[in-house]
C-alpha cells in the first residue's frame, strides 16, 4: 500500500511530519491567504488518511474524517469565537471608554502618569478578553499623550502591544493559545487546568516583562525620533500612497522627467503615471505631465498636504492655515475653535480589526460614505505593488489619510471601522449600552473563573446576552467572529491529532529527552520554552500550541516529571509573540501608526523573549520543586 514510500518503520509518522512542515511554511508565507493554506492542509490530511488508513483494534480508521475534523467542533473553538463577540460588544458600546476618559484627563496632569495608568489598565483587561480591541481602544489615547509630550508614538505603541500580550499570559482565557494548549494537554491525560492555576507565575513573568517594556523598550525605539519634535509623528519616513489627477491649470502640468524621475516634484516619489489607456512606470523616459494625467505617488503627509494646497481642486484650497506652532500637521491636537464650513483639516485613521472595509478596494466614494471625508492616501508597512489606488485592497492596520471638516474628524472618533489617530484629549462619548456590556462581561468572567460553568458555555451565554441586550446586533456579532481564527484553530487540532496517534509527539519528545536528559528536567523545560517561543513568532500561537502541547506532555512523562510546569511553560512561551509583527495581531495593528519595521520588532522583542525565558528557567525550579 505504501510501496512508494521509503522503507521506514512508521511511514504515517513521517508523512505527518512532512505535512506539518509544509503547514508551517504555508502559515509563515503571508502571500498565501490563511483561509487557503489552512483548508488545504486539512484537505491533504483527510485525503492521505482516507487512502492510507490507520486501522485500530476495533477495525475502524483511527484518523478518519470524524477524528480529523472534530477540532472544528471542539468546545474551545466556540469559546474563542464567543469571547471575540464579547470583546466586540465591549468595544462597540464604549464600555472601556470610562477608564480611557480618566487616562485622557491624567494626560493633562502628567503624561508619564497617563502612560503608566494606560499600560496597567490595558494589561489587566487583556487578562480577561481578547487583546485586539484593547489595543484598538488605547492607540488613540497613547498617540495623543505622546504628541502632547512631543514624543514619537513609536516609543509608546509597541510597549502597548507588548503589555497586552503580557497580560494575556496570566489567565486561562487571556489568549486563545492558552485555551488550546490547556485543552490538548487535557486530552493527553493531564488534570484539567483552572482559570487562575498559572496566574502567580504568569504575574511574575508579566511583571518582569512590564519593567522592560516601560523603562527599556522606549529607549530602544529612541533612534526613530527626529530632532524636531514637531515633525516626528508623520514625517519620520512615513509615506502614503496617493493619486492626484491633473486638470487644466494645475501647477504640475508641463513637468518633464529627467534621468528616470521628475526633479521638479521635490520629496515625491512618482510610482506611476496614467494617461488614458497608457501607463508609465519608473524609470520615466521623456514623459511630460499633461492635462488629464493621473499621478500615483508616494510622499509624507506634509508633502501631500502641500500638494493639495497647490491643486486647483476647490475643496483642496480650503485646507485651514494654522498658526506657526500648529503649522506642522504632525500635531495630534485638533483646533477646538468652532468649525467653519470652509476650513478643512487632514487626519489619519487606521483600519480596525473586524472592520467591514477589510477586503474592499480603496474606493473614495465608499470611504466618503463611511466617514463624510475625502480619501487622500493610504500607508501600509508591507510592500504594495505598483498600480492604481483603486486596485489596493484594505487590510487591518492600513493607515488612511483623510481630508474633511473638523466636525467630520471629531465624529470619526466614534467610528468602529476606522480608528482615528489624530485624537483629542477631551471627554469621550459614553453610550447607553456600556453598563450592560460591563455587567455581561463581569458575569461571564465570574462564572468561568469560579467553575460554575465551563468556559465555553459561559462565553456562549455572554455572547448571546450581548446581542439580546442590544450591545451588538447580529451583523456586528457575525463580523466579530473571525473566520480565519476559526479555520486556524480547527486546523491546529487537525494537525495535533495525527501527531499523537501516529506516535510523532512521542518520537520528538524522546529525541529531545535523549538530548537533554543528562542535564536534568530544568534544562529540558528551558529547551522546550525557548523552542516554543521561537516558533510562535513565525507560526501562529494557536498552531504552535497544538503542535507542542502533546510533545511537552510526552517529554515530561518520559523523564517521570510532573507535566504541569511544562504545560505552564508552554503557555508562557506561546505568549512570547514579540519578535515579529506577524507573531500577533496587535503587533500588526500598531505597526502602521508607530511607523515600525520588521527590524524594530526584532530589536525590541528579542531581548524580552530571552528575559522571560531566563526568568522562567530560574523561577520554575523553585516554584514547582523540580
Amino acid at each position: 500500500m505504501l510501496s512508494f514510500l521509503p522503507e521506514i518503520s512508521n511511514p504515517h509518522m513521517w508523512v505527518t511530519f512532512f505535512i506539518i512542515c509544509g503547514a508551517i511554511c504555508l502559515f509563515a508565507n503571508d502571500r498565501i491567504p490563511l483561509e487557503l493554506s489552512s483548508t488545504g492542509v486539512v484537505a491533504v490530511l483527510l485525503l492521505y488518511f482516507e487512502m492510507f488508513p490507520i486501522i485500530g483494534a476495533d477495525g475502524q480508521n483511527q484518523l478518519g474524517a470524524s477524528q480529523l475534523l472534530q477540532g472544528f467542533a471542539n468546545p474551545v473553538v466556540f469559546a474563542i469565537m464567543a469571547l471575540l463577540v464579547i470583546g466586540q460588544g465591549l468595544y462597540n458600546t464604549g464600555a472601556l471608554e470610562g477608564p480611557a476618559n480618566v487616562i485622557a484627563k491624567l494626560g493633562r496632569i502628567g503624561p508619564w502618569l497617563a502612560f503608566a495608568v494606560a499600560y496597567i489598565i490595558a494589561g489587566f483587561v487583556s487578562a480577561f478578553m481578547n487583546n485586539t480591541p484593547v489595543v484598538v481602544i488605547f492607540i488613540p489615547i497613547i498617540t495623543a499623550v505622546a504628541a502632547n509630550m512631543g514624543m514619537n508614538p513609536s516609543r509608546s505603541l509597541m510597549p502597548l502591544s507588548f503589555i497586552c500580550i503580557l497580560g494575556g499570559m496570566t489567565t486561562l482565557i487571556g489568549s486563545s493559545a492558552n485555551l488550546i494548549a490547556a485543552t490538548i494537554a487535557e486530552q493527553s491525560g493531564i488534570p484539567k487546568i483552572g482559570f487562575f492555576d498559572f496566574t502567580i507565575p504568569g504575574l511574575f513573568l508579566a511583571g518582569i516583562g512590564a519593567l522592560y517594556v516601560i523603562f527599556i523598550l522606549p529607549r530602544l525605539m529612541g533612534n526613530k525620533q527626529s530632532d524636531d519634535a514637531s515633525t516626528q509623528q508623520s514625517d519620520a519616513g512615513k509615506h502614503f500612497i496617493a493619486q492626484i489627477p491633473l486638470s487644466y491649470g494645475h501647477p504640475w502640468l508641463g513637468y518633464e522627467s529627467a534621468a528616470g524621475f521628475f526633479p521638479d516634484l521635490k520629496n515625491i516619489t512618482v510610482r506611476m503615471v496614467r494617461r488614458g489607456s497608457q501607463t508609465f512606470v519608473p524609470p520615466f523616459d521623456d514623459v511630460t505631465l499633461m492635462d488629464g494625467d493621473v499621478v500615483v505617488l508616494a510622499a509624507t503627509r506634509k508633502v501631500l498636504s502641500d500638494a493639495l494646497q497647490l491643486s486647483n481642486n476647490p475643496s483642496a484650497q480650503k485646507i485651514e492655515e494654522k498658526t506657526e506652532d500648529e503649522q506642522d500637521e504632525n500635531s495630534a491636537s485638533i483646533d477646538r475653535r468652532a468649525p467653519r464650513r470652509t476650513s478643512l483639516s487632514i487626519a489619519e485613521a487606521v483600519v480596525a480589526p473586524a472592520s467591514r472595509l477589510i477586503g474592499a478596494n480603496v474606493d473614495p466614494e465608499i470611504i466618503h460614505a463611511e466617514t463624510g471625508m475625502d480619501f487622500v492616501g493610504i500607508q501600509r508597512r508591507s510592500r504594495m505593488g505598483r498600480g492604481a489606488i483603486e486596485d489596493i485592497r484594505l487590510e487591518p492596520g492600513d493607515v488612511i489619510l483623510l481630508l474633511g471638516e473638523r466636525a467630520d474628524i471629531k465624529s470619526l472618533r466614534s467610528n468602529r471601522n476606522l480608528l482615528l489617530l489624530d485624537w483629542l484629549t477631551e471627554e469621550l462619548p459614553q453610550t447607553h449600552h456600556s453598563l450592560n456590556a460591563l455587567v455581561i462581561f463581569g458575569i461571564t468572567i465570574w462564572m468561568a473563573a469560579t467553575g460554575m460553568l465551563p468556559i465555553a458555555i459561559a462565553a456562549m451565554m455572554g455572547a448571546v446576552a450581548m446581542i439580546a441586550t442590544g450591545c451588538l446586533n447580529v451583523r456586528q456579532a457575525a463580523r466579530a467572529i473571525d473566520g480565519r481564527v476559526f479555520l486556524l484553530v480547527g486546523t491546529a487540532f487537525a494537525l495535533a491529532t495525527p501527531l499523537q496517534i501516529t506516535g510523532g509527539a512521542q518520537f520528538v519528545a524522546t529525541s529531545v529527552v535523549n538530548t537533554f536528559s543528562d542535564f536534568g528536567p530544568v534544562a529540558l523545560l528551558s529547551a522546550f520554552f525557548l523552542l516554543t517561543a521561537i516558533l510562535t513568532n513565525f507560526l501562529s500561537n494557536a498552531a504552535t500550541a497544538a503542535l507542542m502541547a502533546p510533545i511537552v506532555v510526552s517529554a515530561a512523562r518520559e523523564i517521570g516529571a510532573d507535566p504541569m510546569p511544562f504545560i505552564y511553560g508552554l503557555i508562557f512561551a506561546l505568549n512570547c509573540s514579540f519578535a515579529t509583527p506577524i507573531a500577533y495581531q496587535t503587533n500588526l495593528i500598531v505597526m502602521g501608526p508607530g511607523n515600525y519595521t520588521f527590524s524594530d520588532f526584532l530589536r525590541g522583542g528579542l531581548p524580552l523573549i530571552f528575559l522571560i525565558w531566563i526568568a522562567y528557567s530560574l523561577f520554575a525550579p523553585f516554584y514547582f520543586n523540580l
